[in-house]
């Protein structure tokens, strides 16, 4: 379980949690939309105003037992897929039949996935042979970020690639003028390990060359805390949100969540810092709304393995926290979870999600693993609530207990999911509150990389 677990939280640096821990003393309450039944067919269920639309099974190379979907990102007609064994690109002019048109093969835990004009970047967060795609793991001598030109969708190119301290388990680009800035996330230090030393810098920022991507290397590894020490699992960051317009980011660094000043993006500056031990166990992701006035951070209880959407666990717990920005302060105002109890087979916790970009108003896509795909709206940030929803029952092919939506992300009118065993899925909601947001047309979507609509 641990080496799966360590796509998601980093069990290389420290034990995960067995406990979920004690009800916290309030309890935000969710819940489901109102007076909205669910529909099942063939094991999917979902609420009246969601449709599953498409499915593509995972396919060869890609479709062992070790190979695991991961995150996506867009572009024009295309649709960026990282697994374990690599990526794949999907044609989605029609969004109810994409279509495979390539599969990479490059292995190495996450190939967490970014595009940028003609660039993709993989996150490597697992020591390698070498850079190469076929350089094995024998010596594990090598994790970070490789670099591939995809102008050709049919036959994308390797290009290059940069060593980062403790690999990259996630990464988040910062558009420059000639240069693409790349702040590398990873967790650490891991004992005897050569690519993974104490002590480790908590950030690294890379900068890729526009004219010269093979050129790439790190300009800056800023200690944003060096004086943290909150979290049982481990030092670094899991994931950074930039929201350039607006010169800021929002980390979320395991023990602690963080908002950035990236005005320069080779130095960004702590602006505050922000502690909830009692709720959460690992800041995971976070993400902005639209104004850039509120930011939702969530936790990752149990690292992706286990089940934490039943009965027994705080719905402060392993879900999201919903801060206002105030004066230039974070302040927290509710949290939410999915309202649908979960198996205790299902692995199920807060993960990957996008916002749905609905003028005026706070409404956000997000993978919950087993848990399925939730679409809730935090317009009132003391009150969230879920307004549509799509799940698998529980997966039992093969004894996996780490299944379902790994990413959901909201994309020119249908919402995508990367479903760790099941494949690419497409999902269409069709709902008063968020019907507006189809006007929204975007050229691509990095969700790590947030403009404004």
């Amino acid at each position: 379980m641990c080496t799966v677990l360590l796509l998601v939280s980093a069990c290389a640096a420290g034990p995960l949690a067995s406990d979920p821990g004690t009800p916290a003393a309030t309890l935000q309450e969710t819940s489901a939309p109102d007076s909205k039944p669910a529909t099942a067919t063939g094991g999917v269920m979902t609420s009246e105003n969601v449709e599953h639309v498409a499915n593509v099974p995972k396919t060869a190379p890609f479709d062992g037992v070790d190979d695991i979907n991961t995150d996506l990102a867009f572009q024009g007609d295309y649709a960026y897929v990282g697994n374990f064994g690599g990526f794949s690109i999907y044609d989605i002019s029609n969004p109810e039949k994409p279509q495979v048109v390539s599969q990479v093969a490059c292995p190495g835990q996450q190939n967490d996935v970014t595009i940028y004009d003609n660039l993709l970047i993989l996150s490597i967060d697992e020591p390698r042979g070498g850079p190469e795609c076929d350089a094995g793991d024998d010596e594990r001598a090598w994790e970070g970020l490789r670099i591939f030109d995809v102008s050709d969708k049919k036959s994308p190119r390797y290009v290059g690639a940069v060593a980062t301290e403790c690999g990259s388990h996630t990464h988040t680009m910062i558009p420059a003028e000639d240069s693409l800035y790349v702040y590398v996330s990873s967790p650490g230090p891991e004992p005897d390990s050569e690519t993974c030393p104490a002590p480790h810098e908590l950030i690294q920022v890379v900068e890729v060359p526009l004219s010269s991507p093979g050129s790439a290397r790190i300009v800056s590894k800023p200690d944003i805390f060096p004086e943290r020490q909150n979290s049982d699992l481990a030092s670094g960051c899991h994931d950074i949100t930039a929201y350039p317009e607006k010169k800021l980011a929002a980390a979320a660094c395991f023990g602690d969540g963080v908002l950035l000043d990236i005005s320069d993006p080779v130095n960004p500056k702590v602006l505050q810092q922000l502690t909830d031990r009692e709720n959460f166990q690992i800041w995971h992701s976070a993400t902005f709304n639209n104004d850039g006035t509120k930011v939702v951070f969530s936790d990752e209880l149990g690292g992706g393995g286990q089940a934490t959407c039943d009965r027994n666990t705080p719905n402060t717990k392993g879900a999201n926290a919903v801060y206002d920005l105030v004066d230039g302060q974070l302040q927290r105002r509710g949290y939410f979870k999915i309202p649908r109890e979960q198996q205790q087979d299902e692995n199920c916790v807060a993960h990957n999600g996008s916002l749905i970009p609905v003028p005026g108003k706070d409404v956000m896509v997000q993978a919950w693993y087993q848990g399925g795909v939730s679409i809730w709206d935090f317009t009132d940030s003391a009150n969230p609530k879920e307004i549509g929803f799509f799940e698998r029952g529980p997966f039992r092919r093969g004894g996996g207990a780490i299944a379902g939506s790994w990413s959901a992300y909201y994309y020119n009118g249908y919402i995508y999911s990367s479903d760790i065993m099941e494949g690419l899925d497409v999902l269409k909601i069709d709902d008063p509150l968020t019907n507006p947001a189809e006007k929204v047309k975007m050229d691509d979507f990095n969700v790590q990389t947030q403009k404004s609509y």
